[in-house]
Formats: C-alpha cells, structure tokens, sequence
C-alpha cells in the first residue's frame, strides 16, 4: 500500500494484527494441551487403538463400511435389475473391444469378469462399470501388435514356398503381452494409490482427456475398418502409425471381400435404427432394449445356419473355450518393453474412472476417494491380469445405464459379473459362429458418442482459448505420434500452460467497499473507493522465482509511477505460513525490516497505515496474498 497524502473521516474500532502482536498473543496462552511434544506426537501416531484399526482396515477395503447397511429391501432389486442390464451389455462390448486388443474375443469376456469382481471389495464408487473400454482396448491393442506382430510368426505351408500366419502362436504371445502391460499398469497404479499420489488427477484437465479419447477413438475406427470391409493390414505402430494404416487401408480397398462389407452394412444400419429407436421410446421402458446383444445373437443363429464361413469365407470368432482359465504369473521378461505403454494405461485409466466416479458421487450425494480409487482399479487390472485379461477401467455406456436403470451400491457390478460368469462356463461356445464384422460393426457406432466431443471446439472457443489450444495440441499430438507418446506431449504442454498462466497473472489495484472490510479491483467494481494515500497491489498468481521479476516490474508500473518511488514503504498482507517461514529461513527479516511488516489481512495493513494519522476504516475479514506499500 503506498500512502503519501492525510486520510481523513476514518476511526480505529479494533487492534490491529501485524505478525509480531501475533506472536505476543500466542506467547501469553498455553499451548501445552494443544500442541503436544515430538515424542508424545510420535507415541501417538504409532499407537493402536481398536477404532484406529477398523478405520484402516475399512479404508482399505470398502466393502466391510457399505455391505453390512446393505438394506435388499431398499436396494435388491434395483442393482439386480441394474446388474442384468449391464451385464447384458458386457458380452457383445467385452468381444468387440477384444478385437480392438488384437486378442481372441474369449479373453474380452474374461476382462469383463475378474475386474468387476475385484472392484466390488475395493472400490468407492457406487455406480461405474469397470471392464472393457475402447481407448484402453486400442492402447493395449497398439502394444500387442507391436511386440508380437504378423510376420513374426509366419510358417511354410507343408510342400510349397507359401507362408501363413500360425494363429495360435501368435494369439498366445499376444495374450501373454497384454497379461504383462496389464499387470505392470496395475502395480503402478497401487503404488501411486499407496503413496497418495491420487490427486495427480486434477492435472488431467477435462479438455486434455477429452481430446486425448477423441484422438484415441480415430485410432479405434482405422482399427476396424479392416475388419468391416474383410481386409487383412498390418497395424503399425510409433510415430504416424495411423496415417500408415489408413494409406495401407485405403490402398487394399479394391480387394475388398463384399460378403463381409454387406455383413458389416447390415448390422450397422440395424444397430443404428435399433439406438435411435431405443433412445426415442426409454423414457417409457424400465430398462433399455439390449439391441447389441439381440443383433449378435440373430448374427449367430443366421450365420450357423446358412455356414457363411464355409460358403462366403466370411471371418468369425471360431473357438471359444468353455470354463475358466487358470492364473498364470506374467512373463516378467516384458515388462521392460511395454513400461511406458503400462504407465499411459495406468494413467489414461484412472482419469477417465475418476473423472466419471466423481460425476456420479455430485450427482447423488457421496464422496469417492481418489486415492482409494487408485488402488481399487490397480488391484483390478493386476489380478485381472493374472487370469489373462487386459486393461480396464470404467466405461460410460455402461455407467450410464447402471445409474439409468436404478443401480443404488456396488452390488449392481456384482450382478453383472455373475451374467458374464453364466456366458463363460455354459453359454460362450454357442457365439463361435459369429461374424467379426458384427463385432467390428458394434464398435464403430459404440464410437458415436465420442465423435460428439469434437463439438468441444466450439465450447471451448467461447470460453477458454488456452484449454481450446490444450484440447487441439492433445488431439493432433496423440493422431500423429500415437497413444504412448501423443499422452507424454499432452501432459508437456499442459503443464507448460499452467507455468505460462502463472508468469502473466493479472495484476489489479485494488480499493475499499464503504462500510465493509473488503476491498476489490477498482476497474472492475464501480462501487468501491481509493483508501486516500495508499495504494492496494494485487496479484492472482503465487510469487516464485520464475515470475518474480514480471512482478516487480508490475509493481512499479502500478505504485512508483504514482508516487514517483520516493519515500514508498511496502508492507505485505495475507501470507500463508509457509511463506512466512520461508522469509525467516531466507534472513528475510532484519533490525530494519521487521514482521510489523507482515499483516494478518489487508484491512489490517490498512488501520495500520492509517493509524499513524489518527484514522481507521471498518472491519471484515480477507485473506488473499497481496503486497502493499506505504508513504510514511
């Protein structure tokens, strides 16, 4: 605050707080109750009590706080009715995607299980659906098929100078990379939950996931093109893989197999009509009309009948084994190749389940933990992957209709796990004969949704430039250089606009609002008034080394030019601790510069100012940093 001119008409109605009457009042009470010593605080932290003990194991495992107030009055038959619709939902999503993972659709149907399981003992959020999901799919999908690729496994045919491709080989590896990947990205993800590193969340931003899922959607559609018009490419991968694979795509349409392009056609035009006719009438149906599930069953029975394998060479699923498989441990030998592929999994994975978890806690009224968060969905994708699935995390179509159709606890994903369980043991062999191309068909229009958020560009254009420019370098960043990568350059550049932002933070001075204790930007508030003879600096940034400079030079643009810096004083108000007690450490403070500097809030700094005339102004409380400056 600068003052340099007589104040007149104010009156002192209370002390003021500077911080060494602070520290005399805290002298005079005894903090001996309060304040307990280093040994009593350890002894303390270290003893174990019995309600210390049940609220650590119930923070551990959820399920021991919500499952004993279970009321199945009250929530039975919604999450019955729940589960069943999403876990209906499961099948034909649990094998398309698995499509998208370059593994045997089987092994989508496992992923859609063992997680869900593992969620319901561990999670907090009572309406997401763990299991597969597209984005996570292509990503696990881009590290199969690169590490375990097509001609890597090409044998001759028995008297000829052919080769084909020894499927079974192949799919083994494959299964045995994802299994790997997925365990790694689980562990990381428990590790990060136990060190309470869930927060790093909010350093996702809507925008940068939003993009990043849009981007990674464009992958899933060149994924699958190939399988809707029967062609056989190569999936490439690193930087530019897309544009490889869609040139590759586009070069190979004229040997397109036409059985399999009406197959793909046809089920896209039913399962179009089927959504939009479902969406229209939902508001009158209890649950939504399961039309993927009904397509890939009226797909079956059909291709059964008429052998359009034998008799159109049209591709299906083939064997699906019934049972269970048993756990092997991962072939630890990988995990050094798919690190960072696991690290952009563990982390892609966890925004979206956070993001979506805490869109339903809002809604409904409770609170999911972060860093519990975490740790359920890594115990999810590491013992999942014990059991050969992949990486998972919650999906919105299934989320949505868990919550739509009533689902009230985690007893809903239970449910629908147990509708998967039925379909593995006894029902599985019965889709052998189902077309790739229904499945392929399932997963483009499922990315309708996705395709919605190119609209964000608009949003974002009228309301933040810097988050629209986020969204576009994340979107383009991750088409061009691929999931793994294109995730890296996003995060970079997001955090190079969060320092941008703090270098130029908007400086404001500011004046008193007549008969209150606030004070507020005078150019944006008409009805506050200059305190005569000081001058309010206010800064919307923390003050550290990379903007200390452009601070200064804000401050004598805004006070020394008035006051011509002679004679100017500055007194600072609102600091937090910490930042007192790094002047102290730094010798901030000397016989010359004292912490009378220092005050409790502006008001404070202003009586102070104005107490050496006589005079004072009103009184409330504020506590934004600022820096004020004195003509005294």
């Amino acid at each position: 605050m600068g003052m340099g001119r007589k104040a007149r008409g104010y009156r002192v109605e209370r002390d003021v707080l500077d911080e060494q009457r602070l520290e005399e009042l805290a002298q005079r009470m005894d903090y001996s109750d309060i304040h307990p010593s280093l040994t009593k605080q350890l002894k303390e932290s270290f003893r174990c009590t019995v309600p210390r003990l049940k609220r650590s194991v119930v923070g551990c495992l959820p399920v021991l706080y919500w499952l004993p107030r279970y009321s199945i009055w009250d929530y039975g038959m919604p999450d019955l009715i729940s589960g069943i619709s999403v876990g209906i939902m499961h099948l034909p999503q649990g094998m398309a995607y698995a499509l998208l993972a370059s593994l045997p659709p089987v092994f989508g149907l496992y992923t859609s299980l063992y997680p869900a399981l593992v969620y319901f003992f561990f999670g907090t959020s009572r309406h997401i659906s763990i299991g597969t999901f597209a984005v996570l799919s292509i990503m696990v999908g881009s590290v199969t098929e690169r590490l375990a690729p097509d001609r890597n496994f090409l044998v001759m045919l028995n008297g000829t100078n052919l080769t084909e491709v020894n499927i079974t080989a192949r799919d083994s590896y494959r299964v045995q990379v994802a299994a790997a990947t997925t365990v790694l990205g689980g562990l990381i993800q428990v590790v990060l939950g136990l060190v309470k590193f869930g927060f790093v969340g909010t350093y996702l931003s809507e925008p940068l996931v939003r993009a990043y899922t849009t981007a990674a959607s464009a992958h899933a559609v060149v994924a699958v093109i190939a399988q809707l018009f029967g062609l056989s490419t190569t999936r490439f991968s690193g930087p530019l893989s897309l544009v490889y694979t869609l040139v590759e795509v586009c070069s190979k349409l004229p040997q397109t197999h036409l059985p399999t392009l009406v197959v793909s056609g046809v089920s896209m035009v039913f399962l179009i009509a089927a959504k939009e006719i479902n969406s229209f009438i939902s508001a009158k149906l209890p649950v939504p009309i399961p039309v993927e599930l009904i397509m890939i069953v009226a797909a079956t029975v059909i291709s059964s009948y008429t052998h359009l394998n034998d008799n159109y060479t049209i591709s299906v699923v083939g064997e699906i084994p019934s049972g269970l498989a048993a756990p092997r441990l991962p072939d630890a030998s990988l995990f050094e190749e798919v690190m960072g592929d696991a690290f952009a999994l563990a982390i892609v994975g966890y925004a979206i389940s956070i993001s979506l978890g805490k869109t339903f806690a809002l809604k409904h009224g409770y609170k999911v933990d972060s860093n519990q968060e975490l740790v359920a969905l890594g115990l999810s994708n590491a013992v999942g992957g014990f059991f050969q699935c992949y990486a998972v995390c919650s999906s919105m179509s299934r989320s949505l209709i868990q919550e739509s159709t009533g689902g009230k606890t985690q007893m809903a994903g239970m449910a629908s796990a147990v509708i998967v369980l039925v379909t593995v043991l006894k029902l599985g062999p019965l889709f052998q004969e189902l077309p790739k191309a229904v499945l392929a068909a399932i997963v483009f229009v499922n990315l309708k949704g996705m395709f919605k958020q190119y609209y964000d560009i608009i949003t974002l254009w009228r309301s933040s430039k810097v988050d629209l420019v986020v969204w576009l370098v994340t979107w383009v960043s991750t088409l061009l250089f691929n999931l793994d990568m294109g995730l890296g350059a996003s995060i970079t550049f997001a955090v190079l606009t969060v320092i941008f932002r703090t270098q130029l933070p908007k400086y404001s001075v500011l004046g008193h609002v007549p008969g209150t204790e606030l004070y507020l930007d005078m150019e944006t508030h008409r009805e506050v008034r200059e305190v005569p003879g000081i001058t309010i600096f206010h800064s919307s940034a923390t003050v550290y080394f990379a903007n200390a400079d452009l601070y200064l030079e804000a401050l004598k643009g805004k006070i020394f030019h008035d006051f011509g810096e002679i004679d100017v004083t500055v007194y600072m108000a609102g600091c937090q601790m910490s930042v007192v007690e790094q002047l102290e450490l730094g010798g901030f403070f000397s016989e010359s510069i004292t912490k009378g500097r220092l005050f409790a809030t502006v008001h404070d700094a202003v009586l102070h100012c104005l107490g050496h005339q006589g005079t004072s102004t009103p009184s409330y409380e504020y506590s934004l940093e600022m820096q004020c400056s004195t003509k005294l």
